[in-house]
């Protein structure tokens, strides 16, 4: 059985209870509209950071490296600042004006120190979000990076961004 994209909620539910998609109702889109812009006050895109940063001039933003010193000479966020988590608390208020937001990475989508760092730069006060994808996907989406050695660039992955593209259109 098919349910119409109109269907109301409870109908949905009683017309797909064994979709694994649909056995829980989507929000209602008032609920789902409110969820989105508050993921967007909370999170930025690999993209729109290096966007912002490659415009030129002061992108009203700092970056942050959350990772370890190690983590940081293997490769960074050219203009990052480095700062692990472990030392935010004691070093955030020299190294950072609370005036500046703050996007924080850590290493990718499977590791939650970005998120770690940005909870205790919010307890200390600063405005903070967390920049999905982290190195990672600074990396595979094609931006320069630096390391202890130099710069370096890899070619972006087809899956993460568009071959031939500037952007992706999102």
């Amino acid at each position: 059985m098919t349910t119409q994209l109109t269907a109301p909620a409870d109908r949905v539910l009683r017309a797909a209870p064994d979709n694994p998609v649909l056995r829980v109702a989507p929000a209602a889109p008032a609920d789902a509209a409110a969820h989105f812009r508050a993921s967007l006050v909370f999170h930025a895109d690999v993209s729109d950071v290096a966007a912002a940063l490659a415009a030129g001039g002061d992108p009203g933003f700092v970056v942050l490296d959350s990772r370890s010193t190690e983590s940081w000479d293997q490769g960074h966020v050219p203009g990052a600042v480095h700062l692990p988590t472990a030392l935010i608390a004691e070093q955030a208020e020299r190294l950072l004006d609370k005036s500046v937001p703050v996007v924080a990475y850590c290493w990718g989508p499977g590791c939650n120190g970005a998120t770690r760092a940005a909870l205790a730069l919010a307890e200390l006060g600063f405005r903070v979000k967390e920049m999905l994808g982290g190195f990672e996907y600074w990396v595979r989406e094609g931006f320069a990076f630096e390391t202890w050695e130099g710069s370096g660039h890899r070619a972006a992955d087809p899956l993460t961004a568009p071959a031939g593209a500037v952007e992706c259109g999102c």
